[in-house]
């Protein structure tokens, strides 16, 4: 009874404290992301004040966090608009792994760490984190946006690479045998080419199939379908993200719409308790010896995806303004980061460490970078000349000019 009295306790006072930060980060115009990382370090082991009756929960929270915000992501696309990207991106996903997993892997080398680890830390810094970017872009008001599914595309490829990724860093990690780890790489490429499948041919049947004109029975249905598909993902070495963006895309029309209506409150709290979770779990004394590599990795990543998002939309045909945008909306990291880091401790502890500083790092600035990027690089490239005509027409069209206050 005493520690289940302690757990209310504890997750009573984040909540409000949650509820706190958003109301103090809407009344700034600003993100809370930021201030629910902060919060998280300062009450996690090694904080100010740990809180531990509520550490499972919270955990368990993050991971429907992480999930709800790739599933009304995914509602936001259809199956169709989802190939497309992925037809007509591909040169932009082989640029975002050149610029971005390259400086993880160099760094290692220098560091002495050896190959495995090189492999590791290349997958820090080239997953930009869906989670973050899809928070970052609600609050921006920028689903509408035209180079928001630019944006979703990167992130989209990055998230299936994974399907990919995981399995051979798992493998090499375990020191698997060939065999062993193309099996495994076979089985995670069957089942997103599977759901893939269902989504395109099936998707109007499955969207049906859940629908409903009882608004708790279709949170019921949605819900526990998503976390179902997601949890099979996960067991199939694939990303309960990837499951649950998935699941997303193949809902359609009235279904999709009423889904997003009923689950974006749970996705709000849920998507809080995985950025305060975040920071719960990592220690401030490991921070210090490690923040000058991180810095400076996560100083030049910064760079590499904001001209990655940059030549994304380029190639897509948007303006200067979304460009900027495009670009400074990819560069916060999180949760794939940290599962890779999680997986290779045991081949080079310090990789522990390191990669959490340069998250920390990046999730914090990744919503500043999204917010300021396209301003800095308007006020940097303004010509001196006040009455100069040529700088307004790119950027002012409707579709693309931003929402106020962004």
């Amino acid at each position: 009874m005493h520690n289940t009295t302690a757990m209310l306790i504890e997750l009573g006072a984040i909540i409000l404290a949650l509820g706190l930060l958003g109301r103090l980060a809407g009344r700034v115009g600003f993100s809370p992301i930021p201030l629910y990382l902060l919060a998280g370090l300062a009450f996690g082991h090694g904080g100010i004040l740990p809180l531990k009756a509520s550490e499972e929960f919270t955990a368990t929270g993050a991971e429907i966090g992480v999930i709800l915000l790739l599933l009304l992501l995914g509602l936001e696309y259809s199956a169709s608009e989802l190939v497309t990207n992925l037809k007509t991106q591909y040169p932009s996903g082989a640029v975002d792994f050149v610029l971005n997993a390259v400086p993880g892997a160099i760094a290692a080398l220098i560091l002495g760490w050896g190959p495995v680890a090189a492999v590791a830390l290349a997958g820090v810094t080239w997953i930009s984190s869906s989670g973050v970017i899809a928070k970052v872009l609600g609050d921006l008001r920028r689903l509408g946006n035209r180079e928001t599914p630019i944006v979703l595309g990167v992130l989209v490829i990055e998230d299936l690479a994974m399907a990919l990724y995981l399995p051979i860093l798992t493998a090499l990690l375990a020191g698997v045998s060939l065999a062993g780890g193309t099996l495994t790489l076979l089985i995670s490429l069957g089942t997103v080419g599977a759901v893939l499948y269902l989504a395109l041919r099936h998707g109007r049947l499955i969207s049906r199939a859940v629908s409903s004109d009882n608004a708790e029975m279709l949170l019921l249905v949605v819900l526990g379908l998503t976390l179902l598909v997601a949890g099979i993902a996960q067991e199939l070495q694939v990303s309960a993200a990837v499951g649950a963006f998935l699941v997303g895309i193949a809902l359609s029309g009235e279904v999709a719409e009423g889904a997003s209506n009923l689950l974006t409150p749970l996705r709000d709290l849920f998507a809080a308790v995985f950025f305060v979770f975040f920071g719960l779990s990592t220690d401030p004394a490991d921070i210090p010896p490690v923040l000058v590599p991180a810095l400076l990795l996560a100083v030049v990543t910064a760079c590499t995806k904001v001209a990655t998002g940059w030549y994304a939309a380029r190639r897509a045909g948007i303006q200067g303004a979304g460009r900027w945008r495009a670009g400074g909306t990819l560069v916060a990291r999180g949760e794939f980061s940290i599962v890779i880091a999680g997986l290779a401790v045991g081949v080079e502890p310090r990789i522990g460490p390191l990669a959490t500083a340069y998250v920390l790092i990046l999730v914090i600035v990744g919503p500043l970078t999204a917010r300021y990027t396209e301003p800095l690089a308007r006020r940097l490239t303004r010509r001196p000349s006040a009455t100069a005509p040529t700088e307004v027409p790119a950027d002012a069209e409707p579709s693309e000019s931003a929402p106020a206050g962004v």
